[in-house]
């Protein structure tokens, strides 16, 4: 029998990991999960936190795009779980999502290639695909067309993906993750759907809509997603984990079944949405809030988001637990460490550098 592919399975127990972007929704969760199995890994991050307090691991400072940095943090490792980039769905940042989401894993590629790293798994994103017309199943494909995505952070997916698959190697081998919308606990930086989920559990969402829906799943599916794509995913093969989709109405009446509220009966029409949300955007930029409603996201909340994890299900044991359990136990998370006052993140809450899926 042929051997398998390198990969964190039972030859490479105590084999060394890095995580980039540990500090993002993905991120934590990855290093959560690789914690609770007792693995040998190692996070680049930017600067200290509270939030790794207790967790055993190494830790290493620099950023995605220092190379130098880069090298000092692969020095040693198997395996390389890249997640760090920027996400920004409001104007004014294309500058620096490009410089961060594709020079910087251009980076991560080059130093993982001058270390001697055995695996590459990226955290890429389904937005990197093309919408399908009439609610076609979208399923993996092995190449990505920036020029026809709609948005920055879309097009900086894309073309990143790209170039971790060019470069899949017998030396490096390259394995692509796609999560969808993220949801569940450790939100540290307050994600835009974070940020809704805040503003329903403040009383501050008094209306539902009457249109759009996206694919979510839970930041601790995807977290086991890419250690079953370093254990059990084929080189050069990219893998979906989403999980299923919802209505935005649908949503909002879960949080309310959850949290005990009574749903809003009110809700927003497209066109009036897309009427105030020039004026939203201004308002987060001033605000410096996380975006929630922009021209960019009721385009994503109306495109096609039907997209299929069947691949990761057969290949790598993928089982995602549903939007509910995720959504519930998000709000529990934001309960237990913003609503009693004992514990704040909000010095994880600017636009940094580097943020997660």
């Amino acid at each position: 029998d042929q051997p398998r592919s390198r990969g964190l399975g039972d030859v490479y127990k105590r084999q060394l990991s890095v995580v980039t972007g540990a500090t993002g929704h993905v991120g934590y969760a990855l290093v959560k999960e690789l914690e609770a199995r007792g693995e040998n890994f190692r996070i680049l991050i930017r600067k200290d936190s509270k939030i790794f307090d207790g967790i055993n691991c190494e830790r290493v400072f620099g950023d995605v795009t220092d190379p130098a940095s880069l090298e000092k943090a692969f020095e040693g490792a198997d395996v390389v779980y890249h997640l760090a980039g920027v996400i920004e769905i409001n104007k004014g940042n294309e500058d620096m999502t490009w410089k961060v989401n594709v020079d910087g894993t251009k980076n991560v590629v080059e130093a993982c290639k001058k270390c001697g790293v055995k695996r590459l798994v990226y955290a890429s994103s389904v937005d990197a695909y093309p919408p399908l017309p009439d609610n076609q199943v979208m399923r993996e494909i092995s190449h990505f067309n920036p020029e026809i995505l709609d948005g920055t952070y879309a097009k900086t997916k894309a073309t990143a993906t790209n170039y971790v698959f060019e470069n899949n190697d017998d030396k490096l081998e390259t394995v692509v993750c796609y999560p969808g919308a993220c949801c569940g606990p450790y939100d540290f930086k307050v994600s835009s759907v974070g940020e809704m989920v805040r503003m329903f559990l403040k009383g501050k969402f008094p209306v539902s809509l009457s249109f759009g829906a996206y694919n979510f799943v839970d930041v601790r599916d995807v977290a086991k997603g890419m250690i079953g794509a370093a254990e059990k995913g084929r080189p050069g093969e990219g893998y979906i984990l989403t999980d299923e989709v919802v209505t935005v109405d649908q949503l909002i009446h879960m949080l309310a079944d959850i949290c005990g509220f009574k749903a809003p009966s009110l809700k927003i029409s497209l066109g009036l949405a897309n009427a105030f949300a020039p004026l939203m955007e201004v308002y987060y930029n001033a605000a410096k809030k996380t975006p929630l409603f922009t021209r960019y996201s009721i385009r994503k909340l109306t495109s096609n988001c039907n997209f299929s994890c069947e691949k990761a299900k057969k290949e790598l044991g993928y089982a995602p637990m549903g939007a509910k359990q995720s959504f519930t136990d998000m709000i529990d998370w934001i309960k237990e460490y913003e609503g009693t006052g004992t514990v704040s993140y909000t010095h994880l809450r600017a636009h940094e550098t580097e943020a997660d899926l």
